[in-house]
Parts: structure tokens; C-alpha cells; sequence
């Protein structure tokens, strides 16, 4: 592999948390940041933030983030400033918030190491407001105090699971290691509960094609076509696939993601029962073409231990291929 497609981690200076801490607001209850302050943390414009969250709203639930009405933005005028609505020069919309765990959630939309760094400390922020208040509770009204407890045993509830899956500068720095470039055969073990590594793998095979993908596999989901959105425009992407399972991949999800990304359009075509594993084919036909043998499908990727391992004599697959691709088309519903 090249030496430019390695990714740097890039190291960042520290954030201030006692600045962080003055623009953290109580809305509804729940403790907040703007849009536009977590968008100068993270060094991406506000609007690019907030279309990241809209793009994966089911993951931002009210609790998470909501956007703030007029009488909410008075109360907090200061922290908005001159990017309040109606101003000349400023934004055309109200505000965005977001709470502690809806700034992590973020970092699931938004890949960049600085992101990533940015979110851990603000995160941070939020913990050492939290501690303040149990250290001073005598201060606090008793009523208060017990509203204040039950609401941190749901929200301390949720980031126990958001760090589950959250993406850190450790994982990326290990995750790197099994892409060295001294490696001729291409074989990547994941492991049980990490789903980002998982998503990079996939990504990065898909990234690989020239040509074409063709995917193997009975079980598709949206998952399976966040992977390969990372493939070169114009593409030709293939599904072989019976589409099994409780949720089948709807005909709305992939109008979706046609719409988001222009120039991947994607044929699907039935397996008829025929296959069990999942295979990825790169570039069918041609020379370079390259075979992967998947032990779990994409759309549960990083839920158990897995390997992809990329299959070197491809003879005896090409004629099974050739049958499936001649296999009529699944219908979407």
C-alpha cells in the first residue's frame, strides 16, 4: 500500500475546559452546548455539523439534541451572540444544541481525528461540572438535587453505551497496524464490540475497486451501503442477495442513499437460496480481479468476532459468480 494512503494521527492543542464549562447552558433540564461552539472545537463549519446530525437522525434523539426555540435563545443571547436568527450576516436558522452524549454520538458522524480529541475533552467538561455539583450538593435544594440524580444515572445509562462503540485515537493508531504495507495477503481480524475497525475495513476494501463490486450476501441492511459509499463514483456496485432477515433492507433506505450519494447506483439480483457465506469481488472479469471471503455480513460488523481474508486462486469462483450474476433481479419493497 502506498505511504500516502496511511492516515496521521494528528495531535492537537488541549482545550480549555473552564471555557467550556461557560458555554455549557441547562435547556429543559438537560445540560447543553451550541452548535456553533462544538463546531469551533471540532474545526468544521456549523452547518456541516449539524447536516452530519441530520444525516443520522435516529441517532439524535431529543435528549441528544434539539434545536432551540426563541424564548431559549434569549435565554442564552450571549453564547449565540451575532449568529442568532434574523441578524444580517448571521445564520438563517435557530440554533442546534447538543447534550453530552449527543457531542459524543457526533463523533460517530464526524471521522476526523480532531473531532474525536475534541469531543473526549469536552466530554470531560461536562463529567468535572457534574462532580462539582455532588461535592456542593449542601448548597443545592434537596428537591433539585434528587431531579438532578435520576436525570445523571439515565445520562451516566446512555454514555456507558455510547463508549461501547466510540471511536477513539486509540483505535485508529492500532487499527492502522493491520494495513502495514509489508503484508501480501490481506487477512483482518475483527473483534467483538468494534465497529469502527469493522466500517475501516470494509471501507478500505471498497475504496480498492477500479471497476466494479459485486457483494455476496444474504443479509443486507443500510449498513451494508454506508460501506460502500466509500467506493469511487461511477462504480458499477452489484447485491447478490435474497435480502433475509427480521428488517429487510427497504426500497425508501436505498432512495435515500441514492440521493446522498450520486453516481453509486447499485443492481440487485437474487441468490435463490444458493449461498450461505458472504463474498466480496472486486473488479469481476478483469485481471486484477480480487476475492473476499467475509465471515459475517457488513451490516453486523463489529457485533463478534469476524475475519475478512482475501482469497488468492480465484479460479473455481469465477464460474460460480457468473451463474449468480445471471440470476434475475430483487425487487426492493
Amino acid at each position: 500500500m502506498a505511504n500516502d494512503d496511511k492516515t496521521e494521527i494528528a495531535i492537537f492543542e488541549p482545550i480549555d475546559k473552564e471555557k467550556v464549562k461557560a458555554q455549557i447552558y441547562e435547556i429543559r433540564g438537560i445540560r447543553v452546548m451550541l452548535d456553533s461552539d462544538i463546531a469551533v472545537y471540532f474545526g468544521v463549519e456549523t452547518g456541516a455539523l449539524n447536516r452530519a446530525m441530520k444525516r443520522n437522525i435516529k441517532r439524535f434523539p431529543d435528549s441528544f439534541c434539539f434545536q432551540l426555540t426563541d424564548d431559549e435563545i434569549s435565554r442564552c443571547q450571549s453564547g449565540i451572540s451575532m449568529q442568532t436568527v434574523g441578524i444580517k450576516g448571521g445564520r438563517s436558522y435557530k440554533p442546534y444544541v447538543y447534550s453530552e452524549q449527543g457531542v459524543a454520538m457526533l463523533t460517530s458522524c464526524l471521522h476526523t481525528d480532531r473531532a474525536i480529541d475534541a469531543s473526549i475533552q469536552i466530554m470531560e467538561a461536562f463529567v468535572e461540572m457534574r462532580h462539582y455539583l455532588q461535592q456542593n450538593r449542601q448548597l443545592l435544594p434537596y428537591q433539585e438535587l434528587y431531579l438532578l440524580s435520576n436525570r445523571q444515572n439515565s445520562i451516566e445509562l446512555d454514555i456507558r453505551d455510547i463508549k461501547k462503540t466510540m471511536v477513539t485515537k486509540a483505535d485508529l493508531s492500532d487499527f492502522m497496524k493491520l494495513f502495514d504495507a509489508s503484508k501480501d495477503a490481506e487477512e483482518i481480524l475483527i473483534l467483538n464490540g468494534q465497529p469502527f475497525r469493522a466500517d475501516m475495513a470494509y471501507q478500505k476494501i471498497y475504496k480498492k475497486a477500479k471497476k466494479s463490486i459485486i457483494v455476496i450476501d444474504d443479509y443486507i441492511g443500510i449498513k451494508t451501503l454506508h460501506h460502500l459509499a466509500a467506493a469511487k463514483k461511477n462504480i458499477k456496485i452489484t447485491i447478490v442477495s435474497d435480502n433475509k432477515g427480521r428488517n429487510p433492507f427497504r426500497k425508501a433506505e436505498y432512495d435515500d442513499f441514492e440521493k446522498e450519494y450520486p453516481g453509486r447506483d447499485i443492481t440487485f439480483i437474487k441468490s435463490l437460496d444458493k449461498i450461505h457465506d458472504r463474498y466480496i469481488i472486486l473488479d469481476y472479469g478483469t485481471d486484477s480481479i480480487k476475492v473476499y471471503h467475509c465471515g459475517a455480513s457488513s451490516k453486523d460488523a463489529g457485533r463478534s468476532v469476524t475475519t475478512i481474508t482475501e482469497i488468492k486462486d480465484v479460479a473455481d469462483y469465477k464460474n460460480t459468480v457468473a451463474r449468480m450474476l445471471s440470476n434475475p433481479p430483487l425487487v426492493l419493497r
